[in-house]
């Protein structure tokens, strides 16, 4: 089995830290190990480095031989562009037919936090085993509350089950719901947390991208024909200018009769802004959620995430507070997705801070 980590994100959700230069995905969110590595390191029991593949934005190549230096140069992909997920699951899968006929792949993003490493890895080995058997193999994540954040996967008829982990046909997928349809998928004990994780053989998604998708298919044809080529990097800019954007759930999982779901509890978490960072943390008995220096009166339920300086709070609850060496940012927890609009009116007027 090979890992392709999909690591050309933006972070926008978790600026002021997270930056243009250096996106979430290459940052340490708990002092430790960045993002990327934890990623790689979760799977390296059972996918050695030299099976590793990481796709990324040229800008970010330095950033991943510095932070993987065990990961092979020619395993890093460099997209010219961010075209969703299913082009570049697609030229990933050209390159691991190329290398293995009989690849199976691992799809996983740089930027999730996953507890239960060991948990996780037995669930890809499950995964693998359904993926050679012709299987698109997606892991859903065992819902703790009725999110409004998440896509979410319906189960149907079971059809494996190996030691805890039982793998269903997927009945439906669903887009993110309002509070009260999230409410009735979480009572209904039938639908799980849609973490865009996947397993799958490389020559099983190219043919299905061909089946859902031909236009894209068509595009990667081309881009297969340049590779090891003289002129490999050429058609690829060329092709990837006009090759269609779009997610690999929509291009195929939504379509595909071959699609199946293993779900597990795994600690999972998509850091996708401050407030589910929060989360993550340990909490003190006022279940404040600290990183940094802090002194407090009245204070609960926050997050206070500093940068060196104390952070001092009198008589807050619910809000996030970020510090960083040349931004401070403040606002209610209940706001924290809103980060990616601040971040978008910013680039308009201070560029140099996103």
């Amino acid at each position: 089995m090979y890992a392709l980590v999909l690591a050309g994100g933006s972070g926008t959700r978790l600026w002021p830290h997270s930056r243009s230069n250096r996106p979430k995905q290459f940052l340490s969110i708990n002092g430790g190990r960045t993002m990327l590595q934890e990623t790689v390191d979760r799977t390296l029991p059972i996918i050695p480095p030299e099976r590793v593949y990481v796709a990324t934005g040229a800008a970010y190549v330095d950033l991943v031989m510095e932070q993987l230096p065990d990961v092979p140069r020619e395993n890093i992909l460099l997209e010219p562009a961010g075209r969703g997920t299913a082009p570049c699951i697609g030229l990933a899968a050209l390159h691991l037919r190329r290398r293995d006929p009989d690849a199976v792949m691992a799809v996983l993003s740089a930027d999730h936090r996953v507890e239960r490493a060991d948990q996780f890895c037995d669930v890809l080995k499950l995964g693998e085993q359904m993926a050679q058997q012709g299987h698109l193999v997606t892991l859903g994540i065992q819902p703790t509350a009725p999110s409004t954040g998440y896509g979410y996967i319906q189960r149907g008829e079971q059809l494996n089950e190996k030691d805890e982990f039982a793998v269903f046909q997927v009945q439906s997928f669903a887009e993110k719901p309002d509070a009260e349809r999230a409410r009735g998928y979480i009572e209904s004990g039938t639908y799980y947390w849609n973490a865009g994780m996947f397993v799958w053989r490389a020559d099983r998604i190219l043919d299905e991208l061909a089946a859902h998708r031909p236009t894209l298919a068509d595009a990667l044809i081309v881009i297969d024909a340049g590779i090891g080529t003289a002129h490999e990097r050429a058609v690829l800019e060329a092709v990837w200018h006009d090759i269609e954007n779009v997610a690999i759930d929509i291009a195929v999982m939504e379509r595909t009769a071959h699609a199946t779901v293993i779900p597990a509890d795994l600690g999972w978490s998509d850091v996708g802004d401050w407030a589910s960072l929060a989360d993550t943390l340990p909490r003190d008995d006022d279940g404040n959620a600290i990183s940094g220096m802090h002194i407090g009166v009245d204070t609960h339920n926050s997050l206070i995430y500093g940068n060196g300086r104390v952070v001092a709070t009198i008589g807050i609850e619910d809000m996030v507070i970020v510090d960083t060496h040349d931004v401070l940012l403040i606002c209610p927890r209940a706001r924290a997705q809103d980060v990616k609009a601040m971040v978008a009116q910013i680039n308009k007027q201070h560029r140099s801070l996103v």
